[in-house]
């Protein structure tokens, strides 16, 4: 490994059937007032959301509703929280979701007691809070995103067209989180597998760049292997645990910034998505899966070691007597094939877009430069016209 770094992670993980159980053990760590945040009705369906707040209130915590937490939280949500959070004084925001919900609990961590516009300080300006944090915890019933370990919060303004990520620091990081891999069974298909290819595309983002000998690409081969395995069994057994708790600790680790060490990182595929759901306002992972093979394909020139050593370490492709271009090609084509088994989006125009709307979208996505090919404008309007 080449690149120096200083890694930390604060946020303590319980794992397991029994996990919920812990949530008595970090509740007396913070004061009185929690600001319950969760999405729609399914957690009160399943019987997550009684559990939950009969924990709370057997440990004397008084009960914040914020309910309502879209898949893509926008502006006015995390205002109408941090409204909310400031007239309840929260201390502490429990997220009850998937990583939308606890995204949107970072923000509001960060943006109830900020002194300015949290849109333009964090969002647009990309500053770091200066102002009172609320702790955060987190119990996980959907997987893909792996916010429940890191700083990551991605919040959409509707009326710019803009849907933009912060990565904020250890102080914002979730306090703990709660992962019981059965709070996931309950999940409607569509999510589930945009879950597992997110994952994927974590992963991948960090893994497509660098060219010296890293340890991190030897444990992103190994998590994407996994990652694989577990999700064919649970396409056709989703109530399988040891699948989904495989699932569920691999998302964990796909981004809980380890991997990331001592590598530049690429995350277009992910600047790309973000912009194509600032519009469309569809499923995150949705978005991702239709504009990465596009993407992928654009860039393995410029990447055709990395791209080769994918085919080879993680779809098992045989190299004797092929191009090296060969053989990278063969393994998106297998990335294809898996993709399509999953039963991903592999079409923007699936996801409501339309040619119309590409400029706009090009206009709002963020050329990040730690990949193997630094795009030009004409290139992103080229990869999503592909992507159509």
């Amino acid at each position: 490994m080449l690149g120096n770094f200083t890694y930390s992670n604060p946020t303590r993980i319980h794992f397991g059937e029994n996990a919920l159980d812990f949530l008595n053990e970090e509740l007396p760590k913070f004061g009185k007032n929690v600001l319950l945040a969760y999405g729609g009705g399914s957690i009160r369906k399943n019987g997550i959301y009684d559990r939950v707040v009969d924990i709370l209130r057997a440990n004397g915590k008084a009960v914040l509703e914020d309910a309502g937490v879209m898949p893509n939280p926008t502006v006015a949500k995390l205002n109408e929280g941090c409204r909310r959070a400031r007239e309840g004084n929260a201390d502490l925001i429990l997220a009850v979701g998937g990583g939308s919900v606890c995204d949107y609990a970072k923000a509001v961590s960060a943006s109830a007691w900020c002194g300015d516009d949290p849109w333009e300080k964090f969002f647009v300006r990309m500053e770091e809070p200066e102002d009172r944090i609320i702790p955060v915890g987190c119990v996980l019933t959907m997987v893909g995103t792996g916010s429940e370990m890191n700083g990551g919060s991605v919040i959409s303004n509707p009326e710019s067209n803009r849907k933009v990520g912060h990565v904020f620091g250890d102080e914002v990081f979730p306090k703990f989180s709660i992962l019981n891999p059965t709070f996931t069974f309950t999940l409607p298909r569509h999510q589930m597998v945009a879950g597992f290819f997110d994952i994927m595309s974590h992963i991948l983002e960090q893994y497509f760049s660098g060219e010296d000998d890293n340890t991190s690409d030897y444990i992103m081969e190994g998590l994407l292997r996994s990652l694989i395995h577990s999700t064919r069994i649970a396409l056709n057994a989703p109530t399988d645990y040891e699948a989904r708790s495989n699932v569920m600790w691999t998302a964990t680790w796909a981004l809980n910034t380890l991997v990331a060490q001592g590598k530049s990182t690429d995350w277009m595929v992910h600047m790309l998505g973000h912009s194509v759901g600032a519009y469309t306002d569809a499923t995150h992972g949705m978005t991702l899966a239709a504009v990465s093979l596009p993407y992928y394909r654009h860039i393995l020139p410029y990447g055709l070691k990395k791209f080769r050593r994918y085919a080879v370490n993680v779809w098992d492709v045989r190299a004797e007597g092929k191009s090296d271009e060969t053989i990278a090609g063969e393994g998106l084509a297998r990335m294809e094939a898996y993709m399509k088994e999953l039963g991903v989006v592999m079409r923007l125009r699936e996801l409501g877009v339309t040619e119309a709307m590409i400029e706009g979208i090009a206009d709002g996505t963020f050329i990040l430069k730690g990949g193997y090919k630094v795009l030009s404008r004409e290139e992103v309007v080229k990869i999503l016209e592909e992507s159509l």
